[in-house]
């Protein structure tokens, strides 16, 4: 491992643009670190990959990521957390990891109507994760799901106000809200990009939920508690890497977050990514 990263940096990964939502929280709460960040967009969208499929991606850019001296690494991905977590964790034991989880919990304990929206990929409704979390803390509300069929591509191509993009959202928005839902889980880290259109569509009596500020809270935390905290920089940088077009994706980076800079080039040969 080149000793000029060695466990200086947080990786974190996500089939696209989506985890970058993850991302910007991450640089608010931790401003001091430097990250790498990994987007496949050889295989965007993950959410209708078969499970193994979701697996071995993860773990190639896990590798990739500690390659470079990922000393955390936030899986900023709903399908990739559903599918791959707990193997990351038990393959890569050394390692802290984050992932993401569907906020139902909050959801549950905030709605006032008890029928709540969630919002998500058909891989993350299918994972025992979601499963799971729905038994625990959504037994005793009315939980209404939506695969948004195509909306991760319009945000991949940056389309984030869009008649098409309106159509898929008003498809998944206007029967949950005929059947009464005063709360919308966000269950994919693309779809925060598309907050301001959720919000015209559901109305301001409608709360959105949006995962990525307490992911950068959980991130935040195991920095802290594993003693992992860089001595704080002014100049902390991140370094973006894409499977698919650096051109597209300095695009799109520019178009949702603002910023210009360079992106790298991975290629992937069989299960490795170089």
């Amino acid at each position: 491992m080149n000793a000029l990263f060695q466990k200086s940096s947080i990786g974190i990964f996500d089939s696209g643009v989506g985890g970058l939502s993850v991302l910007r929280e991450i640089r608010t709460s931790l401003p001091g670190e430097n990250v790498f960040y990994v987007a496949d967009q050889a295989h965007v969208p993950y959410g209708s990959r078969p499970v193994d499929q979701v697996r071995a991606f993860s773990e190639g850019i896990t590798r990739f990521l500690l390659s470079k001296g990922a000393k955390i690494i936030v899986v900023a991905c709903n399908t990739a957390s559903a599918a791959a977590l707990h193997d990351l964790r038990k393959k890569f034991s050394e390692v802290p990891f984050v992932g993401m989880e569907p906020a139902v919990k909050p959801a549950a304990e905030q709605t006032k109507t008890g029928v709540v929206g969630v919002l998500a990929t058909p891989a993350t409704f299918q994972g025992a994760l979601y499963a799971s979390v729905v038994e625990r803390f959504a037994s005793e509300v009315i939980v209404l799901q939506h695969t948004c069929p195509g909306l991760v591509a319009q945000i991949e191509r940056g389309e984030l106000d869009t008649p098409k993009t309106r159509e898929i959202l008003e498809d998944a928005l206007l029967p949950m809200l005929q059947k009464g839902i005063d709360t919308v889980v966000l269950g994919c880290t693309h779809y925060p990009f598309v907050i301001p259109l959720i919000e015209q569509v559901c109305g301001d009596q409608v709360r959105v939920i949006d995962p990525a500020p307490a992911v950068a809270r959980q991130t935040q935390r195991v920095v802290e508690s594993e003693r992992l905290l860089s001595v704080t920089k002014k100049n902390s940088t991140v370094n973006y890497f894409t499977s698919g077009s650096e051109m597209e994706f300095m695009s799109i980076l520019k178009k949702l977050t603002g910023e210009s800079c360079k992106v790298k080039h991975m290629v992937w040969k069989g299960d490795i990514l170089t």
